[in-house]
């Protein structure tokens, strides 16, 4: 596996690795199947974050190879609760919906809380971590991120959203330009899955006219 940590060229005097770029790759095929509401968005994921987590790992980067394997893990629950078929809508379709304030109140009071834990352990070991409290908002973040998702919430690419706003310039600072770039593909991604999500809540919550069909 040595290679995948091995440089595969050079961008704008910025050295790409292949463990960053196919990572990457696959990473935003997986955010594409995910706007697409395709079951495959979690198995895509779960490859990704095998190889990001050599990456990382090798960059001793804790907060990041640490999100890895939590990506790895919640990818594999998430694969089993949309597979099972309690959200999936008539058409077979997964639905999706805006979370409760209650919901919203426990996805905020996480990311803060984990934020907090994840970067005072960093801090206080600082061999785990180059940059702390940015590493611990992007391996929380991440987390509500993909938890949101696998419940069907909009709310889950806002998220993404925030923790991009951080990993594009973590990520350049650290040397791997080519995260960097595909960070910014991911807002793209991100802002159309939003609009693409967000339509077809308000379509799911549209109440069925009296008489017609369900």
């Amino acid at each position: 596996m040595n290679w995948l940590n091995s440089e595969a060229f050079t961008l704008f005097d910025q050295h790409i690795k292949w463990s960053d770029m196919i990572g990457n790759v696959i990473g935003l095929l997986g955010l594409a199947l995910g706007w697409r509401r395709s079951i495959w968005t979690w198995p895509v994921q779960f490859v990704s974050g095998l190889v990001l987590f050599t990456a990382f790992a090798t960059a001793h980067l804790s907060g990041s190879a640490g999100k890895q394997i939590v990506v790895m893990v919640v990818a594999a629950w998430g694969f089993r609760q949309w597979n099972r078929g309690r959200q999936q809508t008539q058409d077979g379709s997964i639905a999706v919906r805006f979370a409760t304030w209650r919901e919203r109140g426990a996805l905020l009071a996480a990311a803060a809380v984990g934020t907090l834990a994840v970067g005072g352990l960093f801090t206080a070991f600082p061999a785990l971590s180059w940059d702390p409290w940015p590493d611990a908002y992007i391996f929380v973040g991440t987390v509500v991120a993909m938890y949101a998702q696998a419940r069907g919430m909009v709310e889950f690419w806002f998220a993404w959203l925030l923790v991009d706003l951080v990993g594009v310039p973590l990520n350049f600072a650290n040397g791997f330009a080519f995260s960097g770039f595909v960070y910014v593909i991911y807002g793209a991604l991100v802002l159309w899955g939003l609009r693409d999500w967000w339509l077809r809540s308000r379509t799911a919550a549209r109440p069925v006219p009296e008489g017609a069909p369900a």
